[in-house]
């Protein structure tokens, strides 16, 4: 009925099934919003990956960012994942799924003192340093704590991603990762950091990248940078070639992870160093949907508008960064498509889940699924308008379970306090 692939969801007897069970029969339970996984999509793409890059044996450190539920990650941490995480939280959902702290990998330009030495105290594989400052100041925590850690140097290979600006991070315009000269300079005078190992070289050019070329170049100059290093005596035990594979959410043609570890791993061949990678949405993004409810159709004489009881603080990709995604209805009613744009009660005019899109009409009340949501969905969504987040729901074959509850008011005004000299 529809041509996008969305795997583990599919129609029945004009019914939208994730797994074995009906996703009206989640929204009826649980209510909507509500984001719905599917477990088997889940560890299907983590085990396509494993197994086109099998022949170097890489850690494949799952992007917690792109979505960081719980049950996602112990699900994956079962398979036998590693997580690249950006925080001190993340590093406690990592430990708290029993994750292999030597399958942890710790980017991000702006760690603190507390997450270093949290990260330090529990024993992660490496740090991927994106500057300077940030190493001295490793090197000064990890001699407080008595400890020597390894360090990757997180370069920037100056390459423009053919992707969303905001997404895009390979280049020096862009804040992550260290200059080549700089990079190299490290290396040559790394003694001078007496608490560090610097024996990796790391590179993320960017997210959903649907093309080999960008990241190829990335990883031939990289290449070249480790053989500039090996050529001075200086031995690379790691290479981190990131994350970034694109996934569909609309028309794109993706590379599969077989046809990605086919270009790739030529490059490689006769190297010592241990692969390591960070897949996050090629992973996820295409184990998840979003359910939301129609609430009616309104037609101002101009346009159309399909309101929906969802908005931007619960799926923000549409209107952060102009984002498809397919919307389709859970039931298919039989009333005529329509014209419209799909948008939801936020005060805000950017708040569109679709532009001008032929969306299938469906009764007021009735639900939609807006499809590739399992990446940046729930982790990046917010209580703006005083909104409670989404529920989150995993499916496994026939079972089913909330993994994260709906919040609600009380959860919105924890913490909060009205002061006495205000309060009269």
């Amino acid at each position: 009925m529809y041509s996008h692939p969305i795997h583990d969801f599919s129609y029945r007897n004009e019914e939208l099934y994730c797994e074995g069970i009906k996703v009206s029969a989640i929204a009826k339970k649980v209510g909507t919003p509500v984001y719905i996984y599917s477990y088997q999509t889940l560890v299907d793409h983590f085990r396509k990956i494993k197994e086109a890059f099998r022949a170097v044996n890489p850690i494949i450190c799952f992007a917690m960012k792109a979505n960081s539920n719980l049950a996602i990650l112990k699900a994956l941490a079962n398979e036998g994942a590693g997580f690249d995480i950006v925080s001190g939280g993340e590093l406690k959902k990592a430990r708290l799924v029993g994750a292999d702290m030597k399958k942890i990998a710790f980017a991000s330009v702006g760690k603190t003192d507390g997450e270093i030495a949290d990260a330090i105290k529990a024993g992660i594989l490496l740090f991927n340093v994106e500057s300077k400052p940030e190493l001295e100041n490793i090197n000064r925590i990890a001699g407080k704590m008595k400890k020597t850690v390894q360090v990757a140097l997180r370069v920037n290979p100056d390459i423009d991603a053919p992707t969303h600006d905001k997404i895009n991070t390979g280049s020096l315009k862009k804040k992550f990762g260290i200059d080549l000269k700089t990079a190299r300079k490290i290396f040559l005078e790394q003694k001078i950091y007496k608490n560090l190992h610097i024996n990796g070289v790391h590179i993320h050019i960017g997210s959903q990248i649907t093309k080999a070329e960008p990241f190829l170049t990335a990883i031939k100059k990289a290449l070249a940078f480790v053989d500039g290093l090996e050529k001075n005596g200086i031995k690379v035990d790691y290479f981190d070639i990131g994350g970034g594979l694109g996934i569909v959410y609309n028309d794109e043609t993706p590379q599969t992870a077989r046809e990605f570890a086919d270009k790739v791993l030529p490059l490689l061949k006769g190297r010592t160093f241990r692969l390591l990678m960070e897949p996050g949405r090629f992973i996820v993004g295409n184990a998840g949907i979003f359910i939301t409810r129609k609430l009616y159709l309104k037609d101002n004489g101009v346009k159309k508008f399909m309101i929906v009881d969802a908005g931007m603080n619960d799926l923000v990709r549409p209107s952060m960064y102009g984002a498809y995604h397919e919307i389709i209805p859970v039931k298919p009613s039989g009333i005529a498509s329509v014209m419209c744009d799909v948008v939801g009660p936020i005060c805000e005019s950017g708040d569109v889940f679709a532009h001008d899109r032929r969306v299938m009409n469906v009764k007021d009340g009735d639900f939609l699924a807006l499809l590739s949501a399992g990446a940046y969905g729930y982790v990046m969504s917010s209580n703006y308008n005083v909104r409670p987040r989404a529920a989150e729901v995993m499916v496994k074959g026939r079972q089913w379970a909330v993994v994260q509850e709906r919040e609600n008011f009380k959860d919105l005004i924890k913490g909060a306090s009205i002061p006495e000299f205000i309060s009269h």
